[in-house]
């Protein structure tokens, strides 16, 4: 529910987002965003305000990448971002290839579940179409965005990108390989135009660093302390 009956315009937009990367989504990757049940206004009787309600399915289990910070003060091993951050962009792919920017990529917003690596990006209130302008910051982030946002230029899916690449190396800290580290930097242009706009081509290009890291992929069980 919106907090502020000025907020509903943002309630709005994730509504939106939700209803149009379900229809014209890749069925097999919905599960990596929040199923929309349904959207209405809600009158508060002692006062007449009235707020909108977004009504979502919830999921048992999930943790934010802030609590995966704080479980790895030191910064996480990078063959465990590994799986968070191709999770990730599976749900950028998604949302992009639906003609829907996330807008706010921050770890607060990115969920996983630790022990089947299940992975959900909430909070889709300041979601735009690509070109579109991010309609706010969230508060205490403003330095976590590219240019674009706070300068209220069109975005695009290399808005987004870059957002979650910060996430990952801020995740990973000093542990970062040099080799991950150039390939976020390279998603973090300054311009919009120089960053990948491609969240899948992106994966494939992850997955070829990551091979040369540390050869085929196998599953590392990943457990968080409650």
């Amino acid at each position: 529910m919106a907090r502020h009956p000025g907020d509903n315009d943002l309630m709005a937009r994730e509504a939106r987002a939700l209803r149009r990367i379900a229809e014209r989504g890749d069925a097999k990757h919905l599960a990596y965003v929040p199923r929309l049940v349904d959207s209405y206004p809600a009158r508060d009787p002692s006062t007449g305000v009235q707020r909108q309600v977004n009504e979502l399915v919830t999921v048992p289990g999930l943790r934010s990448l802030d609590d995966v910070r704080r479980a790895y003060p030191d910064g996480l091993d990078p063959r465990d971002a590994a799986w968070m951050w191709r999770r990730l962009l599976v749900a950028l792919g998604l949302a992009h290839r639906a003609g829907v920017v996330h807008g706010a990529v921050l770890p607060r917003h990115v969920l996983i579940e630790p022990d089947a690596h299940g992975l959900v990006l909430v909070d889709w209130c300041f979601s735009a179409e690509p070109g579109g302008l991010v309609p706010a910051l969230v508060p205490g982030h403003e330095d976590w965005y590219p240019p674009e946002v706070a300068a209220k230029r069109q975005c695009g899916p290399g808005t987004d990108i870059a957002l979650a690449a910060r996430c990952m190396t801020w995740l990973m800290g000093d542990r970062a390989p040099r080799e991950l580290r150039a390939f976020a930097d390279g998603c973090q242009g300054t311009a919009l135009a120089t960053r990948p706009d491609d969240a899948w081509r992106l994966l494939r290009e992850l997955d070829e660093v990551l091979h040369r890291l540390y050869g085929p992929r196998t599953f590392r069980p990943f457990t968080l302390n409650p």
